[in-house]
C-alpha cells in the first residue's frame, strides 16, 4: 500500500458516500510530477541551471535557429508569462549563457541567442537530462512506456480541451 492508497482508504472510511476513485490516478500523477521534477532538477543543478534556465536554453537549442529566437517565440514555445520570460532572459544574459542581438528582420526588436558557453552547457545538460529520464523510466518495459505515453497523451488532450 502506497501513500495514495492510504489517502484513498481514509477518504473511503470518512466519506463512503463519495466515489473517490479519480483521486488515485490524479494523486499519483501529482506525486510523480514532484518526484520526477526533483530528480531532473538535481541533474540541471550540476550545470548551474534550474527549471527556468534549462527551459529557455533547451528551447533555444532545440529550435535549430542559431540566429536565435524573439522573446515572443520563446514565450510561445515555453508557455510562460512575458514578465517571467523577461526575468529569465535577464538572468541568463547576466550569467553569460545567452545574448540579445538586433533582429535584422525587425529593427525594433531583438533575438535571444545562445552564447558559446550557453551552447556548451545546454548540450551537456540535455545529454545528462535524457540519461536521467532513461533511468527514471528504466523500471518499465518498452510496451509499458508506450502504453503510459499513449494514456497520458489522451488524458492531457481531453483535459486541455475541457472534456476532462
Amino acid at each position: 500500500m502506497d501513500h495514495v492508497d492510504r489517502v484513498i482508504a481514509q477518504w473511503n472510511s470518512q466519506r463512503p458516500d463519495l466515489d473517490v476513485g479519480p483521486m488515485a490516478p490524479i494523486g499519483r500523477l501529482l506525486r510523480l510530477n514532484t518526484l520526477l521534477r526533483s530528480e531532473m532538477e538535481k541533474t540541471w543543478k550540476t550545470f548551474g541551471l534550474n527549471t527556468a534556465s534549462f527551459d529557455v536554453l533547451a528551447t533555444l537549442l532545440r529550435s535549430g535557429k542559431p540566429e536565435g529566437l524573439s522573446p515572443g517565440e520563446l514565450l510561445e514555445l515555453t508557455m510562460v508569462t512575458s514578465g517571467t520570460m523577461t526575468n529569465r532572459i535577464d538572468q541568463l544574459v547576466k550569467a553569460g549563457l545567452v545574448t540579445r542581438v538586433q533582429n535584422t528582420d525587425d529593427k525594433r526588436g531583438f533575438l535571444i541567442r545562445l552564447t558559446d558557453e550557453g551552447f556548451d552547457i545546454i548540450n551537456q545538460a540535455v545529454t545528462e537530462h535524457v540519461q536521467t529520464q532513461h533511468r527514471l523510466l528504466s523500471g518499465l518495459s518498452a510496451k509499458q512506456k508506450d502504453d503510459l505515453d499513449a494514456l497520458l497523451k489522451t488524458l492531457s488532450d481531453k483535459v486541455a480541451s475541457g472534456v476532462g
